[in-house]
């Protein structure tokens, strides 16, 4: 009776999750409805920018992002030109948040400048596709046209996640499925773990709509394909490890029922280890000033979390209704001798065993020279290589500067108790008119610098200003990327070290030790700065980018060190259960050769949904995507196969200091 009750827990389970997909799907769509658009979502927390985008509220025309239109022609601006310029702005006054004055001509007669105050909301990128279609369905012959400023900014952006988020998922999935094809050799086997990433996506996704509807997550644009690449690579990576435990236990036990429960039992631990190690490193996030950087660590640990509790429940419940035949043609049967000595993770570990202080010793030699490339790395994208191609927006920016003093695109704005006195200041090229709020309690100036807002010039200025007027604040235009800089470093000082102190505490109670888990870590992080090397080497001579996002650095190290944790917790937790069976050394060289197969599986696929993002038109996601896929490789055959266990022969017994050494039941000796 209690085995036919154990035996209707599995359709059960089946049941409660065809439930809870036929609840999540129809959530899960409504994604975009809850991404918050708008320019001003990403600023730094606290900061002046920040707070002078709060206050815009207070003034008649709220919250703006201007579409700058910029009308250009080499041999001087026509009466038809004009024309043309005077019908935009008529037809752009109903889309407009305020008054569209006239164009403003340039001293050298080439260019018009037409301001379209647009509101700084959800709708911003559709009402910008709005004005370019308006601006650019009756060009005269030889006469430029471009859509610039904040709501032309949001217009590229927009356009390239439309163009790459669909396909993306695609190329993700066939990616996945071949290295899987190539694991498992099985006609079905492989799309178990499919089925578990797909359905882990959309209970994640779900989760994550319906906190941002009736919670007020913060769920920020582009977020999803951060989302999409890890919930797929980290659940697929819990079904391997789940089904190579299921496998072994499949030959010792004959009924599966049986066996699935020892192999939950047995990779519980590693894998609820590896999902607490992401998760808490993911909301370490919380204490980031950045608006993506705080974004991320939520929505991704939602993630993780959905892709645990699926390779936990719907995956076994699967496998055992499915049977043993799913594993056709390679089926394990009750009684079947372990795969026989002599693969390739055994012939590895010998050789790494007979000198395991000159096998680490070089594989850090390795590390370190592909670190050194770091030492040339610049940070810091300006607006230009944003895309990996020259938008239009930028282009525009190009041809205001050519003809118009300072950045008239993206002045800044001044606001305080009274108007502003600027007069004396360097760097400043013109003040507007200051404007009253609604209250009348506050002005807001507008402030064109004479020099681009990307550029240290023009944040010097900003410097200057704020030091100079301490009672007003200053924000857009240059103070907005000065602000993100220091947020930034801010996140940077902070978060790193965060994650490194909640992995540290997650693996010493794992292992119940502690020269292991500063081994793990120590071995991690510089896999983590060759791979920045490495990818820096990449970026500047084959991509031809000029430098790093600010952001690659910090998302960069929390994959890196997070999920490269991962493998080395999986084989050393191994090492550990080996180790109290037939000693440490022994228990080094079969953690190895029964891990090696299917973390290396884990492992590529990890990089595979890491590296789609490689073929994103946004320059930061293809730099994330690289960095993170070539150090999971270098930490998945270098570091985890080759270094961590050259390191624990090494160390013998002192690896599991202060803990007993596995199968002695003595304390180790430091």
């Amino acid at each position: 009776m209690l085995l036919s009750s154990k035996r209707l827990v599995k359709w059960a389970v089946l049941l409660l999750w065809i439930a809870i997909v036929a609840v999540a799907v129809p959530f899960a769509g409504k994604l975009p409805d809850v991404v918050k658009a708008e320019s001003a979502a990403e600023l730094p927390r606290g900061a002046q920018s920040t707070e002078v985008e709060k206050l815009t509220d207070r003034f008649r025309d709220g919250k703006q992002a201007p579409a700058v239109i910029v009308y250009a022609r080499t041999t001087g601006v026509t009466p038809a030109d004009r024309t043309e310029a005077g019908a935009d702005r008529r037809a752009l006054a109903a889309l407009a948040a305020g008054t569209v004055d006239p164009p403003q001509p340039s001293r050298d007669g080439q260019a018009l400048l037409l301001t379209v105050p647009l509101h700084d909301d959800d709708d911003l990128a559709d009402n910008a596709e709005k004005v370019r279609d308006i601006v650019t369905g009756h060009v005269p012959r030889g006469l430029q046209v471009k859509v610039t400023g904040p709501a032309g900014a949001a217009l590229d952006s927009g356009d390239a996640f439309r163009k790459v988020d669909k396909p993306l998922l695609l190329v993700t999935v066939v990616l996945v499925a071949a290295v899987l094809l190539l694991t498992y050799r099985s006609p079905v086997l492989w799309l178990l773990p499919l089925v578990s990433a797909a359905v882990s996506l959309q209970l994640s996704t779900a989760v994550v709509y319906l906190l941002g509807r009736y919670a007020d997550l913060y769920v920020a644009d582009g977020m999803s394909t951060i989302l999409d690449a890890l919930v797929f690579g980290i659940t697929t990576d819990y079904a391997l490890l789940l089904l190579a435990r299921y496998r072994e236990e499949l030959r010792r036990h004959e009924d599966r029922h049986r066996a699935m429960a020892v192999a939950l039992r047995r990779a519980a631990a590693p894998v609820t280890a590896s999902a607490a190690t992401v998760c808490l490193g993911l909301l370490c996030l919380l204490a980031a000033r950045m608006g993506f950087n705080y974004a991320l660590g939520p929505v991704g640990a939602i993630g993780v979390a959905g892709g645990l509790v699926v390779a936990m429940t719907l995956l076994p419940a699967l496998l055992v209704v499915l049977g043993r035949w799913v594993f056709w043609p390679r089926i394990p049967r009750f009684g079947d001798a372990p795969p026989s000595r002599g693969g390739v993770w055994d012939r590895v570990g010998r050789r790494v065993a007979a000198r395991p202080r000159l096998v680490w010793t070089l594989g850090a030699a390795v590390l370190a020279a592909l670190a050194a490339g770091c030492l040339g790395v610049h940070t810091g994208l300006d607006r230009a290589h944003f895309l990996t191609t020259t938008p239009n927006s930028v282009k525009g920016e190009r041809i205001a500067a050519a003809h118009y003093p300072g950045d008239e695109s993206r002045p800044l704005q001044v606001i305080g108790r009274k108007p502003v006195d600027l007069r004396g200041l360097p760097g400043i090229a013109r003040t507007g008119t200051p404007e009253t709020s609604a209250d009348g309690r506050l002005t807001r100036t507008a402030v064109v610098l004479t020099d681009p807002p990307d550029g240290d010039a023009a944040q010097r200025t900003v410097e200057r200003i704020r030091h100079a007027r301490p009672d007003a604040l200053v924000g857009a235009g240059a103070a907005s990327e000065l602000d993100l800089a220091d947020a930034q470093a801010h996140d940077r000082r902070v978060v790193i070290p965060l994650i490194l102190a909640v992995v540290l505490l997650v693996l010493t109670a794992l292992l119940r030790a502690l020269v292991a888990p500063l081994l793990v870590i120590a071995t991690v992080v510089a896999s983590y700065f060759a791979a920045l090397g490495a990818s820096w080497l990449l970026f500047r001579y084959a991509f031809g980018f000029p430098a790093l996002d600010v952001q690659v650095a910090l998302m960069g190290f929390l994959f890196m060190v997070a999920l490269g944790v991962d493998y080395n917790l999986f084989l050393v937790s191994r090492i550990r259960e080996e180790a109290a069976r037939a000693g440490h050394r022994a228990g080094v060289l079969r953690g190895l050769g029964v891990t090696g197969g299917v973390i290396s599986a884990a492992g590529l696929v990890l990089a595979s949904t890491f590296g789609v993002l490689g073929v994103m038109p946004v320059t930061m996601f293809v730099e994330i995507g690289v960095l993170v896929s070539l150090g999971v490789l270098l930490d998945t055959f270098l570091v985890r196969s080759v270094i961590v266990p050259a390191l624990a022969l090494d160390a013998g017994p002192r690896f599991w200091w202060p803990g007993a050494a596995p199968g002695t039941g003595h304390r180790a000796r430091p």
